[in-house]
């Protein structure tokens, strides 16, 4: 398989498999503390990552390895629990867009400094990226306040701080050994689980409800895991900044899922923003020719 094609399946896979976690989790997070669904689904991510790399009979990690992956997790927990809040208290479709570009220029940026620029073609179809994920992020007047003034900006503030948080995620967990890709992951969740554990110390998390949403968390937890190994096997596979951007049009899927699930409003922006994520795609999976 070429090496684009190759980065643009896994990367593909990432965003179908975030975008659906995302989606699980957030509609979680209206029933649940946002804390709580996160903890939750983390410790469940543990568990299948660690039945992952049993089964895909990988070796044991080096040092490095294991310190990369802590580190990634650690502020990738609290940037879900960031994202999961703001997909609570505001808009998925403007919520989820905000975390993907944001996710996605870290990475570029990285990538262009250690890397060189990518090829025009591979540069064309990430400004597309960007440019659909953007789009995608457009409402009406009208849907842009589902909760008060207050609760759209609180939710645009949780959504940058999530797609920030995201993007260092992308490039830490990026540079563990080509040979590994679940066993970082476990220590990514027990990072996560640490850090955000703390925090929900801290604060006194109820776990109330938390019946009622176990079908969402344990949706949320495996294919949040399932999304991470997609980009880091991606990222093996090609460069850093066409795997991010290709697993970071997860809030396309996100955003579908609204439409299809909850009725969210969708606008020729919306249809647009989804034809240029189409187009995208094309420049740079075909971009090696």
């Amino acid at each position: 398989m070429p090496t684009d094609l190759a980065v643009a399946v896994f990367g593909l896979s990432a965003a179908l498999s975030w975008g659906t976690a995302d989606f699980a989790g957030g509609l979680a997070s209206r029933r649940m503390s946002s804390l709580a669904v996160v903890l939750s689904s983390q410790v469940l991510g543990v568990a299948v990552a660690a039945f992952a790399a049993i089964a895909r009979a990988e070796p044991v990690p080096a040092l490095a390895d294991v310190l990369w992956g802590f580190a990634a997790g650690a502020g990738g927990g609290v940037a879900l629990v960031a994202f999961y809040r703001a997909l609570a208290i505001g808009r998925v479709s403007t919520v989820a867009p905000i975390a993907g570009v944001l996710a996605a220029a870290v990475p570029i940026v990285a990538a262009s400094i250690e890397e060189g620029l990518p090829t025009a073609r591979q540069a064309a179809g990430i400004a597309l990226a960007l440019v659909a994920v953007v789009l995608v992020s457009v409402a009406s007047e009208e849907d842009r306040l589902p909760a008060g003034e207050s609760a759209r900006r609180t939710s645009i503030a949780l959504a940058t701080i999530a797609g920030l948080g995201f993007g260092l995620f992308y490039v830490l967990i990026a540079r563990v050994s080509d040979a590994l890709v679940f066993w970082p992951l476990v220590a990514s969740r027990a990072a996560s689980i640490t850090s955000v554990g703390v925090i929900a110390l801290l604060v006194g998390t109820s776990f109330a409800g938390g019946r009622a949403v176990l079908p969402l968390i344990l949706v949320a937890g495996t294919l949040d895991v399932g999304g991470n190994a997609g980009f880091l096997l991606g990222a093996q596979a090609g460069r850093l900044d066409i795997a991010s951007i290709l697993a970071s049009l997860y809030p396309i899927v996100t955003v579908a899922l609204a439409i299809l699930v909850l009725r969210e409003r969708v606008g020729p922006r919306h249809a647009i923003g989804m034809a240029a994520a189409g187009a995208a795609i094309v420049l740079i999976a075909g971009a090696s020719g």
